[in-house]
């Protein structure tokens, strides 16, 4: 299969990693602050139907992330379905791409600043989400971005965290697996609308599909890391939500602002409680700095091409950073921070994330056999699921995501208009 837009010699970078090297990195994208965050809201949807919901959302990300990486392998360039819209279906799905992209994952950036303050000061929650966004977006606008190494040691505390709360809530007498069994709560919108939230804990699987120009052989490589990755995290994540279900259950799971360090307290291991409280907020702000960069990245892309204020392209002349676009970011970051939900930032984010893969999806659906097409059922299965996802959201999510996609739409074609007429 050939590669479109691929990069040759002195700019090319070295492919250097193996489907080993893909899966780690797969996995230090996934396995993060999600799962912290999205089980109460998760439960309050879906009640004794959560571990349903949990299957229903990997199996609409593998099949996200499987027509991505066969989009990536052929186009091996920066930009993602923004890229990929552009190329396959026209500029406009291009554009609505990356606009769903920023928008979801502004929200995002929000649900994990809210994150921070629920798991490291309770009392204090929003104040803290603001102070995690201006202490971030302060050390990314000074260059300093999250490495290698560091990512690498987030990864390792977030699974020796949960690791704890498994073996903890597993290892208490009070643990009843008779909360596992499926009720008459769980209804197919409830876990459908929980899928939707859950979805949440699984982004990051991008970033296994952009290692394009990484991999050795990115045909063969990339679509044989992403179900391992996938494979293992949804094994990660069930084993946490079995153990945290035993002991809570799905109604005071519901209403657990911090899940995993309630569980452990509930499960008499009162001690354990502050190292995962850290765990969370750890995670949580590892998960920030790198959505804050990566906004702020493809804020830059659609400013440099017109689609939002050229103003923000701008590059710090001493840092080297798009230093107007992450203040933009950031800003609106702080004001969702302080005034949104968990639940509404994730289902906001879950709502643009699901609509920028719904569009990936149909990329992957005009691949030609020879450019590496997944099997058919694969994109359409990804589509449709996005879609019902989407939809299943809370009422006022839906309502929100369809207007702010609506203002987007207007802004994409005022622009062609003025432009048109410049030219005339």
């Amino acid at each position: 299969m050939n590669t479109v837009g691929a990069p040759t010699g002195a700019g090319a970078m070295k492919r250097r990693l193996g489907v080993f090297d893909a899966v780690v990195i797969g996995l230090g994208s996934m396995i993060g602050a999600g799962i912290f965050a999205a089980l109460g809201p998760a439960a309050g949807a879906a009640g004794s139907g959560l571990l349903l919901a949990l299957a229903l959302a990997a199996v609409v990300a593998y099949c996200n992330a499987t027509s991505s990486a066969r989009l990536a392998a052929l186009y091996p360039q920066s930009g993602g379905t923004y890229v990929y819209g552009r190329e396959r279906l026209g500029d406009f799905w291009g554009y609505l791409a990356g606009w769903a992209f920023v928008v979801g994952k502004t929200a995002s950036c929000a649900a994990m600043a809210i994150t921070v303050g629920a798991y490291l000061w309770p009392g204090q929650t929003h104040a803290v989400a603001v102070a995690a966004v201006v202490a971030l977006t302060a050390v990314n606008y000074a260059g300093v971005h999250k490495s290698a190494l560091l990512t690498r040691v987030i990864v390792a505390i977030v699974l020796a965290v949960l690791a704890a709360v498994a073996v903890t809530a597993l290892a208490f007498a009070g643990a009843d697996t008779l909360r596992l069994d499926i009720g008459v709560d769980a209804t197919a919108g409830g876990v459908l609308q929980a899928a939707g939230l859950l979805f949440f804990a699984f982004a990051g699987y991008a970033r296994i599909a952009t290692l394009g120009e990484e991999v050795r052989d990115p045909g063969r490589t990339i679509p044989r890391a992403i179900p391992v990755a996938l494979g293992i995290t949804l094994g990660v994540y069930t084993l946490v939500a079995v153990a945290v279900l035993t002991v809570l259950g799905p109604v005071a799971l519901a209403d657990a602002t911090a899940p995993l360090s309630d569980a452990v307290q509930a499960a008499g291991a009162g001690w354990l409680v502050p190292m995962v409280r850290a765990g969370g907020a750890v995670a949580a702000l590892g998960s920030l700095l790198a959505l804050i960069l990566g906004v702020s990245r493809t804020t830059l892309a659609m400013a440099r091409d017109r689609h939002l204020l050229h103003t923000l392209s701008a590059i710090h002349p001493r840092h080297g950073v798009p230093h107007r676009a992450e203040l933009a970011v950031g800003t609106v970051v702080a004001l969702l921070a302080a005034t949104t939900d968990l639940r509404g930032a994730i289902g906001f984010s879950s709502f643009g994330v699901l609509t920028y893969y719904a569009i990936a999806n149909a990329c992957a659906w005009s691949l030609a056999e020879g450019e590496g097409r997944p099997y058919r059922l694969v994109p359409v299965i990804g589509l449709s699921g996005c879609a019902t996802l989407a939809l299943a959201l809370p009422l006022g999510t839906v309502i929100s995501g369809a207007a702010v996609l609506t203002l987007g739409t207007a802004v994409y074609f005022l622009r062609k208009v003025r432009t048109n007429a410049s030219r005339h």
